[in-house]
């Protein structure tokens, strides 16, 4: 097989998922803690601390990204403030079960606005392996049941997960695009940095809001700062460091391909973690998968 990925961007393409998926379960575990926009905000604010040590220098007056302002307030706000957000305001009048199908459609999203915003042409391999990829998910989903998928309502927070998904897609396409300096994006600890100065600020607007509203929660202890440091350190950091790194050594288009990975690794660490019980169809999801991803992206 002749293929345009290499092991080390394969392996950076799916830890990204898997450290997403152990996000879920882990704000699973504390959202009787913390009130989810606080633990979106809570999480970027004790990345930020951890990443300054590493690219302070992005800060500086003189620093190469303020020119650049507007590219890195829109990679903040699609990446790290506005996908989260509506995410949860999704899951207020939505399932878990709608809003992980609804984001399964995240190759189609790729390819959609790849093809429309820049012209980038769509082949019938990636056609093929986005259909294998979607019921790879919907196997999961439907627990190796398929016409059970039949049966499900949409509502509207569905519509808030179709925006969520179309951002994170948008975004990846931006990271791939980014015109920022040459010293910046070679530097990834500077790089997110500089989208968190930004991003920071519409987590907190959007945490504001959450307290307006009254729905704010914080239960201070070592049960909540344990997830923090993980969620920080993992989902937040090294995940958008793979991601990132991923996108640029294949194409946005094939990173999308591996995002379908979230929902089967979401329900393995539920079996490892949660204590559920492994089941055929697990295997069966992730074959499609992986098989989606084999087809869209050989040559």
């Amino acid at each position: 097989m002749n293929s345009t990925l290499k092991p080390s961007t394969v392996a950076m393409l799916t830890l990204a998922p898997l450290l997403w998926a152990g996000n879920a379960i882990v704000g699973r575990l504390a959202h009787e803690l913390i009130s989810p926009f606080a633990l979106n905000f809570a999480r970027w604010c004790l990345a930020f601390v951890l990443l300054l040590p590493l690219a302070w220098q992005v800060l500086r007056s003189s620093s190469p990204i303020w020119p650049l302002w507007r590219e890195y307030l829109v990679l903040g706000l699609l990446g790290i403030g506005c996908y989260n957000a509506l995410l949860y305001l999704a899951l207020k009048t939505s399932t878990p079960l709608n809003v992980t199908l609804v984001s399964s459609s995240m190759p189609v999203w790729m390819l959609a606005i790849g093809r429309l915003c820049w012209g980038i042409a769509v082949s019938r391999r990636q056609v093929y392996g986005a259909l294998l990829s979607v019921l790879g998910v919907a196997v999961v989903l439907s627990r190796g049941d398929l016409p059970s998928l039949l049966k499900l309502r949409f509502v509207a927070g569905d519509l808030f997960m179709v925006l969520a998904t179309m951002a994170w897609a948008l975004y990846t396409w931006l990271l791939s695009r980014s015109t920022g300096p040459q010293e910046v994006k070679t530097q990834w600890a500077g790089f997110l940095l500089a989208q968190l100065v930004f991003g920071l600020g519409w987590s907190g607007l959007f945490t504001g809001g959450e307290a307006l509203l009254g729905e704010f929660r914080f239960v201070a202890g070592w049960p909540l700062l344990g997830a923090l440091l993980f969620i920080a350190v993992g989902p937040a950091i090294l995940a958008y460091r793979f991601w990132g790194m991923g996108v640029q050594r294949s194409t946005p288009a094939i990173a999308g391909f591996f995002g379908n990975l979230i929902p089967l690794f979401t329900a393995l660490l539920s079996i490892l973690v949660l204590g559920e019980t492994p089941r055929p169809y697990h295997g069966i999801a992730f074959a499609l998968i992986v098989a989606g991803i084999v087809v869209s992206s050989r040559k």
